[in-house]
């Protein structure tokens, strides 16, 4: 593990300050205005490869027709997969859904608070897992996916190849209060600016800061 030579503290209230509240990815958003573990868990399923307007479109729709896990686990798993059409592996993600909330049903109709039993739920990983008890919860945990794996690495935070390892190694490494936003923060932060290709370095408020490691091009 790479310990940071620059200071996380002062790098989150830059980038906090460059991505505005609406800038947040769709998952974040919907936890801001319903804070609802259940709604948060199938919106985190829906945003799995799928691009942010789609996932917030397609949860919207979903919501709009059934918001509980009884009501879900009530519809077909076609009209699931129409309801959140174009999602990517929407067929899929049905399936998922409705099994997740029959699931839920069966354990008294609230989302589990542990992280061992959301991973035992159809179409529930790490990353779903770990958002869910994070927005939905408060629980101090920290999700890590292509944008937090990717910008960690870059700032010198961490030395990690898999989202796992960067996960255990942002532990020790970011303040615990910072566990819950860094993810929002960063997603949005890597849509915008510190994208996977040609960074855009030159607008970027820590860039005097970033060590840019692996970066090879920027604009």
């Amino acid at each position: 593990m790479t310990i940071p030579t620059n200071d996380p503290e002062s790098i989150i209230r830059a980038i906090r300050r460059t991505v505005a509240a609406g800038q947040q990815p769709s998952v974040s958003l919907i936890a801001a205005s319903t804070p609802d573990p259940f709604r948060i868990l199938v919106s985190t399923i829906i945003s799995l490869r799928t691009r942010d307007e789609v996932t917030k479109a397609a949860s919207e729709r979903l919501f709009a027709r059934a918001d509980t896990p009884a009501a879900i686990a009530a519809l077909s798993e076609e009209t699931i997969a129409k309801l959140i059409y174009p999602a990517g592996f929407y067929r899929t993600k049905a399936k998922n859904i409705g099994a997740a909330a029959r699931a839920i049903v069966e354990l008294g109709g609230a989302v589990p608070t542990e992280r061992e039993r959301l991973l035992e739920l159809p179409g529930v990983g790490v990353k779903t897992a770990n958002l869910t008890l994070s927005l939905g919860y408060g629980l101090p945990y920290i999700c890590v996916d292509i944008h937090v794996h990717r910008i960690s690495n870059r700032l010198g935070w961490v030395e990690t190849k898999k989202p796992e390892e960067t996960e255990a190694d942002l532990m020790v490494v970011l303040p615990r209060r910072h566990w819950i936003e860094i993810n929002g923060l960063l997603v949005a932060f890597g849509q915008r600016v510190c994208t996977p290709q040609s960074p855009r370095c030159s607008i970027c408020p820590v860039a005097d800061r970033c060590p840019r490691i692996g970066v090879s091009r920027s604009r």
